[in-house]
């Protein structure tokens, strides 16, 4: 019998691209999607939309902060148990008050992590991010110094400590790089959607810091791919074969090592534009008044876009170029993702960042009416 399956935070990017995974692969039974947002306002595809109308999958909107909705996400009518619980929900937006990444990050994996530990569930996943490392150019593996350079991933890290002391809860732990690829609204689509204005703006696009600046990264199909591949037995479509070993960890990184140079190439070929960089001297100038940095970057790139959508005829969008300060420092994200592929034989199917994946973002955003039409090449 196929496999039941909780997804919490189903309907973010990540969230949403694992349930049509399971839908696309017949790969459960039944899936129940738990989510404070609800799919009919969170930019759904089409594609996406169907299969959140496929008869296996069921919505229940709730906060997973509180532990009376978190019991409730979890009860089945008849009683019985999920196989598999994926925790995708978190606060995602950068900028946003340390008491905010606390409640719906830190507040939030703790309180669906004792509910799975208390109904013995099998596997529970906890979605955290590769950000957690200290930044630099070697690449971190599992077992690297901890060292967030985020509120998010601070808190994350918080919250995965939290989860390794809960008694009885079979953790598995993944920590993707920057996570990219359809409805992807905060990884590298700010970079494109920079792009677009630019072209707009007959400017060149002078980005801070270098072109060796490491921005790893892993297409969301992979990310999908391989919570699965982690968390599933072999009769399951996965790859585990034994009980969980609590607290285990896998990062996710594709082969690119990625940088900014690499990004930059393909939104040169996608926008026809001259892309640079302002070099070490004036980016560290620039880190020393971040706030008005930031502030000014920000101002130069926001009304251009909102121009553009305008004239475009899109009245509503999630998607802006509004880059936080975090974003601007010169943190390095170096991941080694290999771990996943010598222990559990994961293939990543999308090994490269290419110009198609990347145009394939802007595709489905320009089909789903939230990006203009003509902004490309």
């Amino acid at each position: 019998m196929a496999p039941n399956v909780l997804v919490l935070g189903g309907v973010g990017f990540i969230g949403r691209t694992l349930v049509c995974h399971l839908i696309d692969n017949n790969l459960a039974g039944h899936i129940r999607v738990v989510d404070k947002a609800l799919p009919a306002t969170s930019y759904l595809s089409e594609a996406q939309k169907k299969v959140f109308a496929d008869p296996k999958v069921e919505f229940k909107q709730a906060n997973l902060v509180n532990a009376a909705s978190a019991e409730k996400a979890f009860t089945r009518d008849d009683g019985s148990q999920y196989d598999y619980v994926f925790n995708c929900a978190a606060e995602t937006k950068y900028g946003q008050a340390e008491e905010v990444y606390d409640e719906k990050v830190f507040q939030l994996s703790t309180t669906v992590g004792k509910e799975a530990a208390k109904r013995g569930i099998k596997v529970f996943v906890e979605l955290s991010t590769a950000q957690i490392y200290e930044a630099g150019k070697k690449p971190s593996s599992e077992d690297s110094k901890a060292k967030p350079w985020t509120s998010i991933a601070k808190a994350k890290l918080k919250a995965e400590d939290e989860l390794k002391k809960i008694s009885g809860l079979n953790l598995i732990i993944v920590r993707p790089a920057i996570v990219y690829g359809p409805s992807d609204i905060l990884g590298i689509t700010p970079r494109l959607i920079i792009g677009a204005v630019y072209r707009q703006l007959k400017e060149e696009m002078t980005l801070l810091w270098t072109k060796d600046l490491r921005i790893n990264t892993v297409h969301v199909r992979d990310v999908a791919r391989a919570l699965w591949h982690i968390a599933a037995t072999k009769e399951d479509g996965g790859a585990r074969t034994g009980p969980v070993v609590s607290g285990t960890v896998y990062n996710l990184a594709d082969k690119t090592d990625t940088d900014q140079g690499e990004i930059n190439k393909h939104i040169e070929a996608i926008f026809d534009i001259k892309t640079g960089f302002q070099g070490t001297m004036i980016s560290q100038f620039a880190k020393l008044n971040l706030e008005s940095v930031t502030e000014d970057v920000n101002d130069k790139h926001l009304q251009p876009w909102s121009e553009l959508c305008k004239a475009g005829g899109v009245a509503n969008t999630p998607l802006t170029p509004y880059l936080d300060r975090e974003l601007l420092k010169d943190n390095a994200l170096s991941i080694d993702g290999s771990k996943v592929e010598t222990e559990l034989g994961f293939v990543y199917k999308h090994p490269q960042v290419t110009e198609a994946l990347l145009r394939e973002v802007i595709d489905e955003f320009v089909a789903s009416g939230i990006w203009p039409k003509g902004t490309t090449k």
